[in-house]
């Protein structure tokens, strides 16, 4: 009877223990899916253009619309053709909306603004050789034009703004402000800022190369064209 008695627990202490073991792996099992998902490495885009080639990393970790939305032009060969329509030495070179014949490109429908969203998790600001979308004067209309920072641009960060409604205490352009209702603040145009998505991460010096180039008219532009035009042959992901 003492035989069979602990043959028995010895079975059941076994089960247990398979039980136990198949609930541990249910927990660490969606861990390790998440944390293999988080160590996928950022996309990557390589430009080629008549100035040279350049290659730039998305994170779409701080942005995922505005990546998925980039890249998605990318995928649909929308910016093969295009050139650098407005460049301003000190200050950034933009591209991705006209054709070699000043032509403006059809685009989808615009992308969600992320900027501050990305700001606030830690996303870059407006410095060298970060890649953002350009946009018309509405924070919404932003498509598939972009630009690249050739230098620190602070005036173009979006305003990260704080919790509570009314918001207790806000910083704009050095002034404190106290107690702001909040809907004032989040529908106010010039806090949104422009959304960084991205840096070049090879080819910058093409980037210096185009940046310095002479700019006057050119097309349905009065002011800073390239007077030798820069175009994009081609905008590919790096595999």
């Amino acid at each position: 009877m003492t035989e069979m008695k602990l043959r028995s627990e010895s079975k059941f202490k076994m089960q247990l223990f398979a039980i136990i073991y198949i609930a541990i792996q249910a927990i660490i099992t969606p861990a390790t899916a998440i944390s293999q998902t988080k160590s996928e490495p950022n996309p990557k885009v390589q430009f080629t253009t008549s100035a040279g080639n350049f290659v730039v990393e998305l994170h779409a970790d701080k942005a995922p619309k505005t990546v998925a939305n980039f890249l998605q032009y990318v995928n649909d060969k929308h910016y093969d053709g295009t050139i650098f329509h407005r460049v301003i030495d000190n200050f950034m070179v933009q591209g991705g909306g006209f054709d070699a014949a000043y032509a403006e490109k059809k685009t989808r429908a615009p992308v969600e603004h992320e900027g501050q969203v990305a700001l606030a998790k830690g996303g870059m600001k407006n410095v060298v050789g970060t890649l953002a979308m350009a946009r018309t004067g509405d924070p919404q209309s932003a498509t598939a034009q972009f630009f690249i920072n050739v230098k620190d641009n602070a005036f173009l960060d979006p305003t990260v703004i704080p919790p509570g409604d009314p918001v207790p205490s806000f910083e704009y352009q050095n002034k404190t402000y106290k107690n702001v209702p909040r809907n004032q603040l989040t529908s106010s145009p010039q806090l949104f800022g422009y959304t960084v998505f991205g840096k070049v991460v090879e080819g910058m010096d093409v980037v210096t190369k185009i940046k310095a180039t002479p700019t006057g008219a050119g097309g349905p532009f009065s002011t800073d064209v390239p007077k030798n035009q820069i175009v994009i042959t081609s905008a590919t992901l790096v595999k």
